[in-house]
Formats: C-alpha cells, structure tokens, sequence
C-alpha cells in the first residue's frame, strides 16, 4: 500500500468534481463566542448519503477495472463507509455488498439498500463485520474494499481540507474525527502539503481509544469498542492511515459520550444541523482545548449527520 501523496488529492479533486460539489464552509457566530476562535464548520453532513466517505467511494471505484466491475465489490461497514461504496456502486454499475453488524444503524443500512447494494448482517461490532466481508471476499473473488488501508479512498476524503485550504487559506488548525482513520490521514496529507504550519487534530471517542492508543504507542494496538457514535466505532488500528498519522498528525484528543451529545445539541442550537456522533466529535473536542485553541482559525470537519430519531431523542433528553 503506497501512501498517497498531495498530487492524488489533486487527481482525486478532478475525479470527484464531476459528481460532487464542494460542500458548504461556514462561519457561525455563535460558535466563535463559545469556543474563543475562528470557527469554520465543513458541513460534509450534506453529502449525498450524509457523511464525508462518499469522496472515497467515487475515487476507487471509479478507477476500478471492467473485470472487477463485473465481478462486484464487497465491503464492511458501521453505515458511512458502507454508504460511500454503494453509492459509487450506483453511480458507476458496480454491484456492491455491504456487510454491516448486528444492530447497525438502521438509517444507514435502509440508505444502503435504496442505493441498490446488498445488505448482510454480520457479527457484533465492525471488526466481526469486516472479517466476514474479507472471508466472502476470498471465496468469491469481490474486489474487497477496507475502510481505511484504501491509498485511493484516503486520497479521495483529502479533498475535503483541499476544499478548505481553497476556500479559507488563513486556516491555524483543522479539527478531524477518527473512526479507522482515513479522514485524518487525507487532512494531514492535503493540510501539510500545502502548508506545514497547518495543525491537524484528530480526536476519538474514550469509549472506544484503539486509533488514539495506536497512535500514541505508534504500533496498532487493539482495544475496547463501547461508543454510541457509530463512526469513531473501530476496535483496532487501521496499518496506512496510522503510518501516515504517527508522522504527521499534529495532536489526537479523546472526548466522552457526554461531550459528544452536547456537541450534537450546540450544532443544532448554534448552526441549525445535524451532526451524528462522530460529525459532532471535532466541535467536542475544540470546547474541551479552548484554552490552546483559543483566537485561531478552527475548521471543524462535520463528517455526517446520519443520526437516528431515537439517538437524537437520547441526546436531547
């Protein structure tokens, strides 16, 4: 796996363009009065499928061979990986099966399905869901796509600070969410090569630490896997965004279930949107480093809003 460097966020940029416009970059007020900085809300909750990985989806499987094509793609996912890879499925006649734990995010897999892809229920948690899909991978030759070891998928969600940078240059910090890692990986890519002063912050749920712990220990670590945000839910490190993580992630921060539900109630209340957990996760982290974060340029990227009515209900009550 050959680490992508800011040229393919570049290749990815053209790639993408044509089915994805850029997502809004927005300043609230409120939130700068809160937080003591400058902050910039990416609202990648407005993609098609609500969440940021769709990037990804259509810069692999756009690239994908007609004997692959034929063939399908099989993925595992917690619901925004899933929903990437069925929608370029869609956009591009690839067959894609998703295989998705028991108890999935019945949004997300109701999503996937409208998108045409196969649904297969699998397991407790993603790392039982993915074993799976490698396993039906093998036995019936899918092009077996990971959520995160993908260099065309990391590439792909780069175009997101790429965005930023374009829009906003006088960014100090980016603030990324981290399930398995890619998204972090792709800022940290696009944020450094375009200007090494740019601090990338990754931040992770304490109630599931594995990307965080192996980022620190820089060696993949396992670990326990008990959050309600679906998005940062990975019980182990994912090998190439941590390898691109331990040489260029700038800090990594862990925030409660607590902190992350009041992030979801502050974006509604301050920006009038949905975040899911993970979505909400940077918001969360920047209330809880105000003090260093404090008079800088923040841009918060709001990975998805795919919150279910009953999560919802359980924050706000």
């Amino acid at each position: 796996m050959e680490r992508p460097q800011l040229i393919d966020v570049f290749r990815a940029h053209q790639t993408i363009k044509p089915h994805l416009p850029a997502t809004p970059l927005i300043r609230y007020p409120a939130l700068d009065e809160l937080t003591g900085a400058q902050v910039l809300v990416k609202h990648e909750n407005l993609q098609p499928g609500g969440a940021f990985k769709v990037r990804g989806g259509i810069n692999l499987v756009s690239q994908l061979g007609p004997d692959v094509r034929r063939a399908g793609v099989i993925s595992a996912s917690t619901g925004n990986h899933g929903l990437s890879v069925a929608y370029a499925g869609q956009t591009f006649g690839v067959q894609a099966r998703i295989v998705v734990p028991e108890g999935a995010n019945p949004l997300k897999v109701a999503a996937i399905r409208r998108l045409g892809a196969e649904v297969l229920f699998w397991g407790k948690d993603f790392d039982e869901a993915r074993q799976h899909a490698e396993k039906v991978a093998r036995e019936r030759e899918y092009r077996y796509i990971h959520s995160g070891n993908e260099p065309l998928l990391i590439a792909g969600v780069a175009t997101i600070t790429l965005e930023i940078l374009q829009a906003a240059p006088q960014v100090d910090t980016i603030i990324v969410p981290v399930g398995g890692g890619s998204g972090a990986a792709g800022a940290c890519i696009a944020a450094k090569g375009i200007n090494p002063a740019i601090q990338v912050i990754g931040v992770q749920a304490e109630r599931a630490p594995a990307a965080y712990k192996s980022w620190k220990a820089k060696a993949i670590v396992e670990d326990k896997m008990e959050t309600a945000a679906e998005g940062l839910a990975t019980r182990v490190g994912f090998e190439l965004p941590q390898q691109i993580l331990w040489d260029l992630l700038d800090d990594f921060v862990l925030v409660s279930e607590q902190e992350i539900s009041e992030a979801i109630s502050i974006y509604i209340e301050t920006a009038r949107t949905l975040a899911e957990g993970a979505g909400a996760a940077p918001l969360a982290a920047l209330l809880k480093m105000r003090p260093k974060l404090s008079g800088q340029t923040v841009a918060l990227i709001l990975s998805g809003g795919n919150i279910t009515l009953p999560q919802l209900k359980a924050v706000l009550t």
